[in-house]
């Protein structure tokens, strides 16, 4: 592990600026380029929310006060580049910039696979998960899921001995669904609840996929056991071959529409597996991931900006015309439009923070309608 831990006002810092209504993960990163560090992109932000109403900085006070009760209950929060702050989540592009954790943050630092499935499994699918994550475990694997019912419970289930991470869509305080509330506990004494999430939040459908994100950048791979051909555990799967995660699946009945999300998975080349050795051979094969900057250190680059304003300005229009209410990769626009890169990476990032697009998950565009 490497990086340097944060001082008390970094920290707030990276908090306020995650916070701010608008900045995603891209924004902050993008902020933190333009700027070098988010104290100074928090001096800047005001003359930017003066151009547009919809930019929401919290009062220093909320931050602060979500900082003293995320530490009341146990709950750290850890920014990017930090030594605790999972390797494996560094390498995802966008990073989360700060994450909310309560538990044994050290099972993070192990191998971890992610096991997910249908929330309407059948009896054997959640006997396999259970009895799969238990064997990984026992392999020294933390097993990592959505605390979703199905099968994300019966494979958190069958590691609480060994070690099991629950990614949630709301707060780290915020049990859902209401029902796993139980299995909730356990996770925070036994294992570890990891969340990007303020405190207090509560998840809307928007907010699972950007969990799902979390869940498999977490891990060396993701084993998916009784999905439909449309459903939430496919968009994990999705998220891992992106974040070149190993994709597995189990096979199963043509004539059950839970397993017709796996089958075709492994028509399109996901590892097919039938038990915990198959997934474990597909993992000793896997390569840690490699990035190539510490996100916490950044150099404000040598631009003026107030010279290029009018540029910046252009460049907005154009890049806005290019977008659609279809998510369309960032790269994709950029080159369509032939605008240099400085320019166009300043111009979509004021407008992500006028809230006039919406950077999905993996990065992706799209207008907000």
């Amino acid at each position: 592990m490497s990086g340097h831990e944060l001082s008390f006002s970094e920290r707030r810092d990276w908090l306020r600026l995650i916070r701010t209504s608008t900045v995603g993960p891209v924004a902050f990163r993008e902020l933190l380029r333009r700027y070098g560090s988010a104290g100074a992109a928090l001096e800047a932000l005001p003359e930017l929310a003066r151009r547009k109403a919809k930019m929401v900085i919290p009062p220093l006070e909320d931050i602060e006060r979500e900082m003293e009760a995320s530490e009341q209950r146990g709950i750290r929060l850890l920014c990017a580049g930090e030594p605790d702050y999972p390797y494996y989540l560094k390498a995802v592009d966008p990073t989360p910039p700060v994450i909310s954790v309560l538990g044994n943050v050290d099972l993070l630092h192990k191998p971890c696979v992610a096991i997910v499935g249908s929330r309407n499994a059948s009896a054997i699918g959640l006997r396999f998960a259970r009895q799969i994550a238990n064997e990984l475990g026992e392999a020294d694997y933390t097993i990592v899921s959505g605390l979703a019912r199905g099968i994300d419970a019966s494979a958190h289930a069958g590691a609480l001995e060994t070690g099991t991470a629950a990614v949630l869509g709301g707060g780290i305080d915020h049990i859902y669904p209401r029902q796993n509330g139980e299995l909730y506990h356990e996770i925070a004494a036994r294992g570890v609840l990891v969340s990007e999430s303020p405190l207090g939040y509560r998840a809307t459908a928007r907010d699972f996929p950007r969990r799902n994100r979390i869940v498999s950048g977490l891990c060396l791979g993701v084993v998916v056991i009784e999905a439909a051909e449309r459903s939430g555990t496919l968009i994990t799967a999705r998220f891992a071959l992106e974040q070149n995660r190993e994709v597995m699946a189990a096979p199963g009945s043509p004539l059950d529409p839970r397993t017709r999300g796996c089958n075709r998975l492994i028509r399109q080349g996901a590892a097919l597996i039938e038990n915990s050795r198959d997934i474990i051979d597909v993992l000793d094969n896997v390569r840690p991931p490699v990035f190539e900057e510490d996100e916490e250190h950044y150099s404000a680059p040598d631009i003026n900006w107030d010279d290029i304003q009018d540029d910046i300005a252009s460049a907005r229009e154009i890049l806005l015309a290019l977008c659609s209410p279809t998510p369309t990769p960032r790269d994709e626009i950029i080159r369509q439009s032939g605008i240099a890169y400085p320019i166009a990476a300043a111009a979509l990032l004021e407008l992500e923070l006028f809230g006039e697009i919406i950077v999905e998950g993996d990065g992706r565009l799209a207008l907000n309608l």
